[in-house]
């Protein structure tokens, strides 16, 4: 195991990859992704600042994402072809590689916290639709109508998918976003958070990679963590979360080319493309993608703070 750099702290999030045309996307639209993505990545590091745990740090930097009408995940999901909007989250603390996962949840404001809930108060790793939301309601979540994650913009993509032009060449959140995080806290401990609205236009039950363990969320303490976006059916076919992990772990490769190999040789052999975040246990952060861009940033406790779109 690599000896850890005692109380180096880091965290890297992302708001999704895909087709992000720079035309499409003028500068006071610009300004209020590149706000979103700072509130969210400057609320995770805050927690890390403050002694906090990368599990809660992580948890914190996604929820921000998830209010956010902005991005993919929560509050501005996409919606499926029946104009509803079903959410996918999951979350994996690396210490003990305990995991909580949620899919199709049509009523949980935030389900990055019900994810975690299963993971700490269930003896379950994933629960899906309605007997996830019986456990919010033994959980006292408060639920929301399903109109709560519906936006104009999101209906406007829908219709569009629907007429048959891809959302992507419209609008640069993209068909394919998730949003995520990843930290290293000052103990040395590894977390990954993913939430996600899905695909625009998808078929109802449709789950994608983001509440999947080792597909599109992973954290093992002393290896790596990382959290996925992309077209998740690829991403489940390559396990790519946990493929970079035990690259590393098992193939003696370093983070960044680990995930440079997923990104730009295994996923595009099968067809598809995407971006990955992810810390490694020394709190080093590996931010790519094959796309045209990705919505991130990273800061950690050398002083690194960098918000980026392309």
């Amino acid at each position: 195991m690599t000896r850890q750099k005692p109380g180096m702290y880091s965290i890297a999030i992302h708001g999704g990859a895909g087709a992000v045309p720079r035309a499409a996307l003028p500068p006071e639209r610009e300004a209020r992704y590149r706000a979103g993505l700072e509130a969210a990545l400057d609320g995770g590091y805050a927690v890390l600042e403050r002694g906090g745990s990368s599990l809660e740090a992580v948890t914190t930097a996604v929820r921000s994402l998830e209010d956010d009408p902005l991005f993919n995940a929560g509050h501005g999901a996409a919606l499926t072809r029946d104009g509803a909007a079903e959410l996918d989250a999951a979350v994996m603390d690396g210490q003990q590689m305990r995991a909580g996962a949620v899919a199709s949840v049509r009523h949980v404001k935030n389900p990055i916290e019900l994810a975690r809930r299963v993971m700490e108060k269930s003896r379950h790793v994933l629960l899906v639709g309605a007997g996830a939301e019986e456990f919010a309601l033994e959980e006292r979540f408060v639920l929301v109508p399903n109109q709560y994650f519906r936006t104009a913009e999101r209906q406007e993509q829908l219709e569009c998918e629907q007429r048959g032009k891809r959302v992507s060449d419209l609008v640069p959140s993209s068909a394919q976003g998730t949003v995520g995080a990843v930290a290293r806290d000052a103990s040395g401990n590894l977390a990954a958070a993913t939430s996600t609205g899905g695909m625009t236009n998808k078929r109802p039950g449709r789950v994608g990679d983001s509440p999947i363990i080792g597909a599109g969320t992973y954290a093992k303490n002393g290896v790596c963590a990382v959290s996925a976006t992309g077209h998740g059916e690829y991403f489940i076919r390559a396990v790519a979360a946990h493929h970079v992990c035990a690259a590393v772990e098992y193939r003696g490769l370093t983070l960044e080319q680990a995930v440079r190999e997923m990104l730009h040789e295994i996923l595009p052999a099968l067809g598809g493309d995407g971006g990955l975040i992810a810390v490694d246990n020394d709190g080093g952060l590996v931010l790519d993608f094959s796309t045209d861009g990705m919505f991130r940033g990273a800061r950690d406790s050398s002083g690194r703070r960098e918000i980026a779109i392309y």
